[in-house]
């Protein structure tokens, strides 16, 4: 579908967003945009990955104008740009209103001024029970963009729900090795805390189903396995520490959680399951023809989506580790 296409991707500079880029470059687009307000990252990516096909545009999605103007042309967006670290986005919650939700909404306008094909727009699972600003910004996001199918125009609006890319930047796998090869410890704020991964290459899939699948108006979530935070610190540190290296519990702070979940209880009552691999949230809203589309889909079980009943144990996380690439074989 992306062939001989124009595709752009806010934030592309980053870690996933360049994952992606490397997959979109394998099925033969025309061009593909990176844009973003990151010119050391830009020149970076240019340098590692060096395709005639990319072009960079330096440019913030907190500015209408500018972003108009690069989606001249454009067949597909996806829209990673986003501030998503949760201790930022307490302290400094009008940066992340401006970017996270200001920013989705000037996506939006400029992809029906441009008659943009599809937009795929990149949130978290913090968007489920938000109880942080970041969440919460990012569940603002998702209305934006499902509200968006009901208004004149060609494009077609989709939203992805994600958990934690491994090896991301920012990544907390990143960060305890290196804690552990500097400080010989790992602060964890909590060590009952539960998290949701995802690798990669599984999270890029999720987002290339969205734009395929995708009718507009719907919300994809990949089925991925939950994680104790303990665990992956422990297998970390059998992999890179020493007998002294330890565990220093830190505290929650600000606007996290224990667990998180990727579904809520409300949300399950409208989210079907796709070839046993993803969750697609249908809106409460009535969008034309949607839930027709996804009538063959087996409804979900909540109980099934809880974190405690996705736990994998450190064998399979470290199996994952070592298939990543972050471990050695």
């Amino acid at each position: 579908m992306f062939a001989n296409s124009i595709i752009l991707v806010t934030g592309g500079a980053g870690s996933w967003g360049q994952e992606l880029i490397k997959h979109l470059l394998l099925q033969n687009p025309q061009k593909i945009i990176i844009f973003s307000r990151n010119e050391a990252s830009q020149v970076k990516m240019n340098r590692e990955i060096n395709d005639p096909r990319l072009t960079f545009s330096i440019g913030d999605v907190r500015e209408l104008k500018t972003l108009v103007k690069a989606c001249e042309g454009v067949d597909f967006i996806f829209h990673l740009a986003a501030l998503k670290h949760v201790p930022v986005c307490e302290e400094q919650p009008l940066e992340a209103w401006k970017t996270n939700v200001i920013g989705t909404q000037n996506v939006i306008e400029a992809a029906t001024v441009n008659r943009v094909k599809k937009v795929i727009n990149v949130s978290t699972d913090k968007a489920a029970n938000p109880v942080n600003f970041y969440g919460m910004t990012k569940a603002i996001g998702e209305k934006l963009i499902v509200y968006a199918n009901l208004q004149k125009g060609e494009t077609k609006f989709i939203n992805v729900r994600g958990g934690n890319i491994l090896g991301s930047n920012g990544s907390v796998l990143n960060l305890f090795i290196e804690q552990i090869k500097e400080k010989r410890r790992i602060n964890i704020t909590d060590k009952k805390m539960i998290r949701f991964f995802m690798t990669p290459k599984s999270g890029t899939e999720l987002l290339l189903t969205a734009a395929k699948e995708g009718k507009g108006g719907e919300t994809f979530i990949l089925k991925t396995s939950a994680w104790k935070i303990l665990d992956m610190a422990e297998v970390l540190i059998d992999a890179y520490g020493t007998s002294d290296t330890e565990i220093v519990e830190t505290g929650i702070r600000p606007g996290e959680k224990l667990n998180e979940v990727f579904l809520s209880s409300v949300e399950s009552n409208n989210a079907v399951i796709l070839n046993n691999q993803y969750l697609v949230i249908l809106p409460s809203i009535e969008i034309p023809a949607l839930r027709q589309a996804y009538a063959s889909c087996p409804s979900v079980e909540m109980e099934s989506y809880l974190p405690d009943n996705l736990l994998i144990d450190k064998v399979e996380i470290k199996q994952i580790l070592t298939d990543e690439g972050f471990l050695s074989q």
